[in-house]
């Protein structure tokens, strides 16, 4: 199975004023992905508020950015929900649109608290797209499946004959390299965390930032392979210099999303329950992202 190299975006879903999907946007939101380096993205996720949007919503953003994509540009969907079944209408139908993969990760109720239930969880939704690479979305802090990764890829290696491996969004790097190593390197492990892209460049990644900061996450790929380290290390801590001032203001889905608008591409608002970001929170965040010289390094 072909495995990602490079970086994949999470983006944002463009919301018009009254908070309905804006799928006029996502043309040019592709492009402007596409060249700042990006090599595709992983639609309808943490990012992309997918919890919050209905399947019909859901769908229309699939086919749209499948639809639009620029060539070799690979569209990822998230089809993972609270109902099962809901997820398999969502993976049966990124199969038939043509996406390159799906992913999911675990629910947040019920929650998930043994490997097999998960394994059981991910083999119902994979088998309903068996032509497309399915990605497990392991994200704890979302849905407190707390569960050990290495000991997933066993339970599914020769089980789910589709599922092509793990976006890691957690803090252990020493987990994250045990099941890089797993087989020689039989599954894609993407790296799902931005602040710690530099010690994990292995093979691809997916991450949020890199819809407003991808120049520079690419540069960090960029230059460690010339091994210019020097580089790669300040590439790095600009962007977690990045992540500080977000975090002050309600973190990626939030802050993240404002940026966006800063940078001249309105994604609209967030949905409730997030609490959107007042005018004087926005000029106080562009205040902060001046101040660390933001806006003649991120993406154009």
């Amino acid at each position: 199975m072909e495995k990602i190299i490079g970086l994949i975006d999470a983006p944002f879903t463009p919301m018009k004023a009254n908070g309905d999907v804006n799928l006029e946007p996502i043309a040019e939101y592709a492009a402007l992905l596409q060249r700042n380096g990006l090599k595709g993205v992983f639609i309808n996720g943490s990012s992309g508020e997918g919890y919050m949007l209905t399947t019909d919503e859901r769908k229309a953003l699939a086919e749209r950015w499948v639809s639009v994509a620029p060539e070799g540009f690979k569209v990822i969907v998230h089809v993972g929900s609270c109902c099962l079944r809901e997820s398999q209408e969502l993976a049966r139908h990124a199969q038939e649109i043509g996406a390159s993969a799906i992913g999911s990760m675990a629910p947040p109720f019920p929650k998930i608290g043994r490997i097999e239930e998960l394994v059981k969880y991910i083999e119902a939704i994979a088998s309903c797209a068996p032509a497309l690479p399915f990605y497990y979305y392991h994200i704890p802090a979302f849905n407190g499946a707390f569960l050990p990764m290495l000991e997933l890829l066993k339970a599914v290696d020769g089980r789910i004959p589709n599922f092509a491996g793990i976006k890691y969004t957690y803090e252990s790097l020493y987990e994250y390299n045990q099941c890089r190593l797993y087989k020689d390197g039989k599954f894609d492990m993407l790296h799902g965390q931005d602040e710690t892209i530099l010690p994990s460049l292995a093979q691809g990644g997916i991450g949020g930032t890199t819809n407003y900061n991808g120049r520079e996450l690419v540069g960090i790929i960029e230059a460690w392979k010339n091994g210019d380290l020097e580089t790669a290390r300040e590439k790095q801590n600009f962007s977690q210099a990045v992540i500080n001032v977000i975090c002050n203001y309600r973190g990626n889905i939030v802050g993240g999303k404002r940026i966006m608008k800063l940078i001249g591409f309105d994604m609209g608002p967030n949905r409730v329950p997030f609490r959107n970001m007042t005018d004087e929170e926005e000029q106080s965040m562009k205040k902060e992202l001046e101040a660390i010289g933001f806006f003649e390094r991120c993406n154009r």
